[in-house]
């Protein structure tokens, strides 16, 4: 693949519907023996935007970040974005944000709290949308990522935004599930990352196979979308196009969490579409990015040196 680091500093603007409150209680990096209940305790900002965010940055893009913040816990989200050195354009949310607490300390991840955020109001609605898009057209790419749980924000919120966006002559990266993915595909997302989970969530596809989730893929570029790419967990990723279907393979690395591996990889994609590579450079970005996220403690962190340089082992093979 071609060199991926670029003098320029790319614009992104992210759309973040659900910013969320991360806690996480660890075993203690250091035992003083103060306690028997003695761990360790870190918050993060979250959610599947601010992940996407944060891997940008890591990345070496100016990202700005447009969503709702509100209550107790959008004002410490907000505070650790600002430390972050990310620039808000925050939406005043009525009743607040969400967030999640969880136990590591054993094996498997335990949630002990989650605190959902509700739908955003009408007016909330609006000034979201407006706020967006009018970042997006000072951007080099607008990254749309979905709401948690999805009824925070309706499908045709977001296939609204990404017409007007396009329209508009900026280039849309989506990362969405369900309905709101099929309402991109339908406003013409540039590239819509979908997982091979969520195809099958979609009824589109009757199993797991490459043959099938290329059908699924071809079915919505057809339907509208620029191009698919259907990541696969630790198998190779799908770069589906009107012309060419290619197979997007990374070297095997042992996972320390596998989770956000596919939030890194959109904030690849679209940091490489916002240097001016072409697609596939940028989804080998991206799967750079995705595979070593998995071997970090942290999601949507990373080091762009060692992405990038690791991107050159990124194999890329057309497979029709």
């Amino acid at each position: 693949m071609t060199d991926t680091r670029s003098s320029a500093k790319p614009r992104l603007s992210v759309l973040v519907p659900t910013p969320l409150l991360i806690t996480e209680i660890t075993e203690p990096a250091a035992y003083r023996n103060r306690s028997p209940h003695e761990s360790d305790v870190h918050m993060h900002p979250g959610g599947q935007g601010l992940w996407v965010a944060r891997m940008a940055g890591s990345l070496g893009a100016d990202v700005s970040v447009n969503g709702p913040f509100g209550g107790e816990l959008g004002a410490l989200i907000r505070s650790m974005l600002d430390g972050l050195g990310m620039q808000v354009n925050a939406v005043r949310y009525g009743y607040g944000n969400g967030g999640y607490v969880y136990d590591l300390r054993g094996d498997d991840r335990e949630t002990v709290a989650h605190m959902p955020p509700p739908e955003l109001s009408r007016h909330e609605l609006d000034d979201l949308y407006g706020t967006a898009f009018v970042d997006a057209l000072a951007s080099d790419v607008l990254t749309v990522t979905g709401s948690e749980p999805g009824d925070v924000v309706p499908a045709s919120f977001f296939g609204r935004l990404i017409r007007d966006t396009r329209d508009a002559g900026t280039t849309v990266v989506a990362d969405l599930s369900g309905a709101p993915a099929l309402a991109a595909v339908d406003a013409h997302v540039d590239v819509l990352k979908i997982s091979h989970e969520e195809v099958r969530d979609l009824d589109l596809a009757p199993d797991d196979t490459p043959e099938s989730l290329v059908a699924a893929g071809r079915a919505l570029v057809e339907r509208g979308a620029g191009a698919v790419v259907v990541s696969r967990a630790k198998d190779p990723a799908l770069l589906v196009e009107h012309d060419a279907v290619r197979e997007v393979s990374a070297p095997s690395i042992t996972p320390l969490d596998h989770r956000g591996a596919g939030d890194s990889m959109t904030a690849g994609i679209s940091v490489g579409l916002a240097r001016g590579l072409d697609l596939v450079d940028a989804v080998a970005l991206g799967a750079s990015a995705g595979a070593l996220n998995v071997a970090r403690r942290g999601l949507g962190t990373g080091n762009r040196t060692t992405i990038e340089k690791f991107a050159r082992q990124i194999t890329v093979r057309t497979v029709s």
